[in-house]
């Protein structure tokens, strides 16, 4: 069932209680999608998906008490799942999980007022919706052009020689514009947006870019690595 480790009352924090909530199911739609897919067995019974405050999920039975502490998912997402091809049947859980996932900051922001909520609304809006993640759709706003320079100034990019370097955009009078440029890119691993003061590093596989701490890379580890796979890309390599 769905938890509550705290009561959120501030936009702050029911926005942190989101994000949190929608890294646990961007990761078992993604990531960990082979384990997420092996735990919905249509013998079972209605199965749900959580995301959890800790930013981990869980495929369990809904909550038994009525009404639930939270807003419960949609039931019976393990029904569809040999009925539909893999990837429209996890775009369909993706839909369903971006609408829980509203519900649930929308209950624990009732008492927020009018303009509480239309800035909630607009810190959610600013992530890219599980179901875009999921079925790789770009954002709306297209990239301007190839050659507008490396995503941030934390970022680590790949010269041909294989040697890691980091992007010699600093601060000039052009930054806050190249900043707004790259503002829609994401991370390959929890979906979130780029931000010019994390640490970026990109897959030299793929081509997608990624918080630094999501795959565990830290600039320093990043100058010693000559050519980046990303998680995903280093488990299709090894098992051909």
């Amino acid at each position: 069932m769905a938890s509550v480790s705290s009561n959120p009352r501030t936009v702050e924090e029911i926005f942190k209680d989101y994000s949190a909530r929608r890294a646990g199911i961007v990761r078992a739609l993604t990531y960990d999608v082979d384990d997420f897919y092996g735990l919905c067995d249509p013998e079972k019974e209605n199965l749900c998906l959580y995301g959890h405050p800790n930013e981990t999920w869980e495929v369990n039975l809904p909550a038994e008490e009525v009404p639930p502490e939270l807003p419960e998912p949609a039931l019976g997402i393990n029904f569809a799942r040999d009925g539909m091809n893999r990837r429209d049947w996890l775009s369909l859980v993706a839909v369903h999980s971006d609408c829980w996932l509203l519900s649930v900051a929308f209950y624990l922001g009732a008492r927020l007022n009018r303009n509480e909520r239309k800035r909630l609304f607009s810190l959610i809006n600013d992530l890219p919706t599980v179901f875009e993640v999921v079925t790789d759709r770009k954002p709306a706003k297209e990239k301007p052009s190839a050659d507008s320079g490396s995503k941030s100034r934390g970022s680590t990019k790949r010269s041909n020689d294989g040697q890691a370097k980091s992007n010699p955009r600093l601060a000039d009078e052009g930054f806050e514009e190249d900043e707004d440029e790259h503002s829609e890119t994401l991370c390959g691993s929890c979906g979130g947006n780029y931000n010019a003061d994390e640490f970026w590093i990109g897959c030299d596989i793929c081509e997608k870019w990624f918080h630094g701490k999501c795959v565990k890379i830290t600039p320093a580890k990043a100058e010693n690595i000559k050519q980046y796979k990303c998680p995903s890309c280093s488990l299709k390599r090894g098992r051909q």
